[in-house]
């Protein structure tokens, strides 16, 4: 039997795309385990359309828009006073921490909107 060619350059497609939507997972990683950056780019275009220094005035600050005290509970002094004076890294780093305790419902609408939580 004979597989059209376009069937196959589907197929091609669909190898490329499922390792970025396994990055994408409903629940909360394990413990130890980090979440691909891909999923925190994707996130941070949503929250602050990828602006890691955004201070738009509402209170919440950095790429993944974190509230103060949730930084500073989840140990991002040891980097800076806020998340928009900290690095991408740092402010994933903390994230991880915020995910750990919180889960993605930290983010709601954002997290929902990029099929992190039903």
């Amino acid at each position: 039997m004979r597989i059209p060619r376009s069937y196959g350059r589907g197929l091609a497609v669909l190898g490329l795309l499922l390792p970025v939507a396994a990055g994408l997972t409903a629940g909360t990683p394990a413990a130890g385990q980090r979440t691909s950056d891909l999923v925190w780019d994707r996130l941070a275009d949503c929250e602050s359309d990828g602006d890691w220094q955004a201070d738009t005035g509402n209170g919440y600050y950095g790429g993944l828009q974190i509230w103060p005290p949730t930084w500073r509970e989840a140990g991002g002094l040891r980097y800076a006073d806020r998340p928009d004076h900290a690095g991408r890294r740092q402010q994933i780093t903390v994230a991880e921490e915020i995910l750990r305790r919180q889960g993605w419902r930290a983010w709601g609408g954002c997290a929902r909107e990029i099929g992190l939580l039903e």
